[in-house]
């Protein structure tokens, strides 16, 4: 067969994933769960910063991550599928996204997968979400998000929607990653929805 056959589509929808050094690791985990169940191959890296936060926010270990995922790749791998512009994916989502994971996004510094697949998500006009993870914030870290954001990128901090009446920190989660998700028209069945009392 011909090396450079031209593929067909991907037989299921795909997601890249990357999980940065900010505190929240639990988002990356539980979102990598959100999309097994609804059906969404997920290609994910995880810094080398991000496993060090896990070791002191979780009890999971890489290889917990792994099972989570389709394809998981290593941070440094800027020669895997998801580095490329004809890899297709639905886009990508960094959760949680560290400062300076932004930073190399907004700046276009890609040293390693996370920002150079943030790069493609964004050069091939697909929808990038970053969970920026930091309070307060700095004039730098507004302007990175102001870049990203003027790049077609979207910044969404996992801010609680009390209006939901969360009862554990598992709903908290649960309910920002559904309305992540809303942005790439997936429908997590635990969302509570605003609906005003008539």
């Amino acid at each position: 067969m011909n090396a450079f056959a031209i593929p067909r589509g991907p037989s299921r929808p795909r997601m890249a994933v990357g999980i940065s050094g900010a505190s929240g690791v639990v988002y990356g985990l539980r979102l990598l769960e959100l999309l097994r169940d609804l059906g969404v191959e997920t290609h994910v890296t995880v810094s080398r910063a991000a496993l060090l936060t896990m070791v002191h926010e979780t009890e999971f270990k890489l290889s917990d991550i792994e099972a989570r995922a389709d394809v998981l790749y290593r941070s440094d791998d800027v020669a895997a599928s998801i580095s490329s512009g004809s890899f297709r994916t639905m886009g990508m989502i960094v959760a949680p996204c560290s400062m300076k994971t932004l930073a190399e996004i907004a700046q276009g510094v890609t040293s390693g997968l996370i920002s150079r697949a943030a790069e493609v998500t964004l050069k091939e006009r697909r929808r990038l979400v970053l969970l920026a993870r930091e309070t307060p914030l700095t004039e730098s870290h507004l302007q990175n998000m102001l870049a990203v954001t003027r790049m077609g990128g979207i910044v969404a901090p996992p801010v609680p929607a009390f209006y939901a009446r969360p009862a554990s920190i598992d709903a908290m989660v649960d309910q920002t990653l559904g309305r992540v998700l809303d942005l790439f028209d997936l429908d997590c069945a635990g969302v509570r929805r605003w609906v005003k009392a008539p």
